[in-house]
């Protein structure tokens, strides 16, 4: 069989970066066809699925009772077996608009850590999905692949990706993973963080999408140049009514240091255990930055500051995965040599 005909096969495939706070399909030859929050909002009377990523977010802490809104993935697993696979075939179904009858063959990009349970599961529900073939890989390395750095070279490249359920780290030369990590503290950490903070220190009890709003808005990890603040509003736990505080950088800064410090030990244990001539190329080339995380202001300053090494941002931090994970499907040779299974 030659490649032209390989290729030809290849043309419904899929390379799925399956995350906890968004989930993002790229389809061979279009690119990027979906990129939605992974949500599944549900009837509970009728359990039926109302709606699916956008619409589904739009819904959050809006329902009416028998609506639930359901994130199926936490800390970057399967947390809800059955939502994700009908969060699956949605976004399967969208990006081959709606055709019922495909069956691609699909790259997914999973954490470093996963255990073969977790592992068997995004698989089943993929297959469940209508997948005829199922390829994992993992998180970190495709992140490494999207972010444009030379990971077949016999050299030590550093990822750091910060996603919405977990943080992987990774050292990676030569198109295997010297060494690597994954933390489970990641952008929804940060908003918890935001949620608990703002409850112990004015009573105010905020949704998940404004915590997300103020971790976009002020949020950062290193002293800013120009402070920042924001009215945030809410409802007040004593009194029970809606109110509106006005909050600054520095003291969501305060909130989010346990999550950064938690991402900084990370960073730092890797660069601990890694072998010492690939040390020196990190020194040279420095961390890539990628994820929904790496856009926390000044976290590559932050960085910088605590390991001396140059720390750059990829050149889309969002898409980093998936497109790392698209090349996958057009490179055959490599695929084989990084899937999981």
């Amino acid at each position: 069989m030659n490649f032209r005909s390989i290729f030809s096969l290849f043309s419904r495939d899929l390379a799925i970066d399956l995350g906890t706070a968004n989930t993002l399909v790229y389809v061979r030859g279009k690119g990027i066809v979906v990129n939605e929050p992974s949500i599944v909002a549900m009837n509970k009377t009728t359990n039926d699925v109302e709606a699916v990523g956008k619409e589904a977010k739009e819904m959050i802490g809006r329902t009416p009772g028998n609506i639930v809104a359901i994130r199926p993935m936490k800390d970057g697993v399967i947390a809800d077996f059955r939502y994700t696979e009908k969060m699956l075939t949605y976004f399967i179904q969208k990006s081959h608009n709606r055709k019922m009858l495909v069956h691609p063959r699909i790259v997914i990009g999973v954490p470093s850590e996963i255990t073969p349970v977790e592992n068997r599961a995004v698989m089943d529900s993929a297959y469940r999905a209508h997948a005829s073939e199922v390829h994992l890989v993992e998180q970190a390395m495709v992140a490494a692949i999207g972010a444009g750095m030379p990971i077949t070279e016999p050299s030590g490249n550093m990822i750091v990706d910060i996603g919405g359920g977990t943080t992987d780290v990774a050292v990676i030369s030569m198109s295997g993973i010297v060494y690597s990590r994954s933390v489970r503290v990641a952008g929804n950490e940060m908003d918890e963080a935001i949620i608990g903070y703002l409850k112990r220190k004015y009573n105010l009890l905020i949704g998940e999408r404004t915590a997300e709003q103020v971790k976009i808005q002020i949020g950062s990890a290193y002293k800013l140049d120009q402070p920042i603040s924001m009215e945030i509003k809410g409802r007040n736990l004593i009194e029970g009514v809606p109110r509106t505080v006005s909050v600054d950088d520095s003291e969501i800064r305060a909130a989010l240091s346990d999550c950064v410090d938690t991402i900084m030990n990370a960073i730092r244990v890797a660069l601990e255990r890694t072998p010492p001539e690939l040390s020196a190329d990190i020194s040279d080339r420095g961390i890539v930055l990628s994820g929904g995380g790496a856009l926390l202001r000044n976290l590559d300053m932050r960085i910088r500051e605590e390991t001396g090494l140059p720390v750059s941002i990829a050149e889309d931090p969002l898409a980093s995965v998936v497109l790392g994970t698209g090349r996958m499907l057009s490179d055959f040779r490599l695929l084989r040599r990084i899937s999981l299974e």
